[in-house]
C-alpha cells in the first residue's frame, strides 16, 4: 500500500523529473568524454591502427556507468520518496482519526528531531491549544447558560405572576423594576463580553498616552473609598508619586477598578487593602493586596478565563468576566500579569514594560 502510494505521489514524480534532468546532464557529459577520448587515440595512435577493441571496452563501460547510475538514483528517489509520503501518510491518518473521533491523538514522533518531526510537533503543540480553547469554549457557553438562565427565570416567574394577577400599580412598578434590573444585569454582562473582545483584538491602541499611574491608581483609591468604609475595611495607598507609563487611561483605571474592587469584596471585614504603585527596572509597577482567603495556587492561571468563578455553584453576585478583563488590558499594554500569596490574603501584580507604547 505505501509503495503503491509513493509510486502515485507527486513527490515521486518530481523526483523521476529531477532524475531525468541529471541523467542528461551526465549523458552529456559522458558522450563528451566518449568522444574527446577517440579523438586523443586518433591522434595518438593514428588512423591505421584498429580501434575497435578500445571503442568497444570505452562502450561498455560507459553503458554500465549509466545502468548503474540510473539504478541507483531510481533506488534513491523511491526510498526518499517512500519516507516522505510515509511521514505524510501518518499526518493524514492522524488527522482521519481527529475528525472521526475528537482532538485527544496525537501525530507520533519518530526521535529523529529532522524537519518531520519538528513539524509534528508544531502540529501536535496546535492541537492542545485548540483542545484547551474548545474546552474553554465550552466552559464558558455552561457559564453563560447558567448565569443567563438565573435572570431569565426570575424576570418569567414575575411576569407569569403579574399576567395572572388583577393589576395593582405600585406592585406592576416593582415588577418593572426588578425585570429592568435583571435586564441591566444580563447586558451588563454582554457589555463586558464585547468590551473584552475589543481590547483583546487591539482595537484601543490608538487611545495610548504617557500617563501617571500613581495617580489613576489614586483616583480609584477615592472612588472606592466609601465602598471600603463600608465594609470597615482599611483602604490604603503606597509607593512613588510619579510612576510614568503609556498606555489608554480609561482601560488601565477599569483594571485597577476590577482589582480593587475584588480585594475588597473578597478580603477581611475589617481587613485593609493595599494599593502599592513604583518604578521597577524602568518600567512601572502596581500591586493591591488584601487579607483575605486568597486563591489556591492550582486555580490562580484558570482564574483569568472568562466566567470562572471559584465558587462553582456561581449563586453570589458577579459573573467571572473582571479578571478577564484585567488581563485583556495587561495583554494589550504588554504588561506582566501575576498573583502572589500575601499570607494572608493575595496579592495581584502588574508589571509594565518599559516601551508600553505600540
Amino acid at each position: 500500500m505505501l509503495l503503491a502510494n509513493t509510486l502515485r505521489s507527486s513527490t515521486f514524480r518530481l523526483a523521476l523529473m529531477a532524475i531525468a534532468a541529471f541523467g542528461l546532464i551526465v549523458a552529456a557529459i559522458m558522450a563528451y568524454v566518449y568522444v574527446g577520448t577517440l579523438a586523443y587515440v586518433e591522434r595518438q595512435l593514428g588512423a591505421a591502427v584498429d580501434h575497435d577493441g578500445f571503442t568497444g571496452m570505452i562502450e561498455l563501460a560507459m553503458v554500465a556507468v549509466a545502468v548503474l547510475l540510473l539504478a541507483l538514483a531510481g533506488l534513491a528517489a523511491v526510498l526518499v520518496t517512500r519516507r516522505t509520503v510515509g511521514r505524510i501518510e501518518e499526518i493524514n491518518a492522524t488527522s482521519r482519526a481527529i475528525m472521526l473521533s475528537g482532538l485527544d491523538r496525537r501525530i507520533p514522533l519518530r526521535g529523529s528531531h529532522d524537519e518531520w518531526d519538528r513539524v509534528a510537533e508544531n502540529l501536535n503543540q496546535m492541537l492542545d491549544r485548540i483542545e484547551t480553547l474548545m474546552g474553554e469554549v465550552k466552559q464558558v457557553s455552561d457559564n453563560v447558560a447558567h448565569d443567563l438562565r438565573t435572570p431569565l427565570t426570575r424576570m418569567r416567574g414575575r411576569l407569569e405572576k403579574a399576567y395572572h394577577a388583577p393589576r395593582n400599580s405600585a406592585a406592576d412598578a416593582g415588577l418593572i423594576g426588578d425585570t429592568i434590573a435583571d435586564l441591566d444585569a444580563v447586558l451588563g454582562m454582554f457589555a463586558s463580553i464585547t468590551r473584552i473582545s475589543e481590547i483583546e483584538t487591539r482595537a484601543r491602541r490608538s487611545a495610548f498616552r504617557a500617563l501617571n499611574l500613581t495617580e489613576i491608581a489614586g483616583e480609584v483609591v477615592e472612588l472606592y473609598d466609601a465602598a471600603a468604609e463600608q465594609v470597615a475595611t482599611q483602604l490604603i495607598m503606597e509607593g512613588d508619586r510619579e510612576v510614568p507609563v503609556t498606555g489608554d487611561r480609561d482601560l488601565l483605571f477599569d483594571a485597577v477598578a476590577n482589582l480593587v474592587d475584588n480585594a475588597i469584596k473578597h478580603g477581611c471585614k475589617g481587613g485593609q487593602v493595599t494599593v502599592t504603585c513604583r518604578s521597577a527596572d524602568g518600567g512601572a509597577e502596581i500591586a493591591i493586596a488584601d487579607d483575605g482567603p486568597g486563591i489556591p495556587a492550582e486555580q490562580r492561571e484558570h482564574v483569568f478565563k472568562r466566567f470562572y468563578r471559584l465558587e462553582q455553584s456561581r449563586y453570589t453576585p458577579g459573573n467571572g468576566l473582571g479578571l478577564s478583563l484585567v488581563a485583556a488590558v495587561a495583554r494589550l499594554h504588554g504588561a506582566e500579569i501575576a498573583l502572589h500569596d500575601n499570607a494572608p490574603g493575595l496579592t495581584v501584580q502588574l508589571r509594565f514594560p518599559k516601551t508600553s507604547a505600540p
